[in-house]
């Protein structure tokens, strides 16, 4: 395989709120998910005939695929390191950082920097890993931001920084 062909590398960063989630992707699947699929998988094969039958090969499609993610799942998990510390040097941009930026137009919008498993544009999170991400890494406030994207350079300056201990969900 040629190198133009290898994904990119990833970081194996994460935040203690990223594991929980991942750990709780493989216990809804391992406790629910996957025995829900396999119920129905028995019950369509108790029908008869599967060449044809709907039901069964698509129960069958679903468990490799559940399959293949708890695999996944498991190796990734156990190759993450969990940073549940702010740096020593919290004006700057590191892992776990909250971030907001302006950007030429006056926008402003707030990024926290997490590992690539975690991403999510919902919640305002990016990657390390991300062209931004990378650019942000140990800026600090009143920085400016270069990053180059196919539609143009996007410049921004940096313009708080936060870090947040990780709160625990009430039990």
């Amino acid at each position: 395989m040629s190198t133009a062909d290898e994904a990119p590398p990833r970081s194996n960063l994460i935040t203690p709120e990223g594991l929980r989630k991942l750990q709780g992707e493989v216990e809804f699947l391992w406790k629910r998910e996957r025995p829900r699929v396999t119920r129905q998988v028995a019950e369509a094969a108790a029908q008869g005939d599967r060449s044809e039958n709907a039901e069964y090969i698509y129960g069958k499609r679903r468990l490799r695929e559940i399959d293949r993610r708890l695999h996944y799942l498991s190796r990734r998990i156990d190759d993450l390191v969990v940073i549940d510390q702010a740096p020593a040097d919290p004006a700057r941009v590191f892992f776990g950082a909250w971030v907001r930026l302006e950007d030429e137009e006056g926008e402003v919008v707030e990024y926290r920097v997490v590992g690539p498993d975690e991403v999510s544009v919902e919640s305002g999170t990016i990657s390390i890993d991300s062209p931004v991400g990378r650019a942000l890494l140990r800026k600090q406030e009143g920085d400016e931001v270069t990053v180059r994207r196919p539609k143009g350079e996007l410049r921004c300056e940096v313009i708080a920084i936060r870090y947040e201990a990780a709160r625990e969900p009430d039990v």
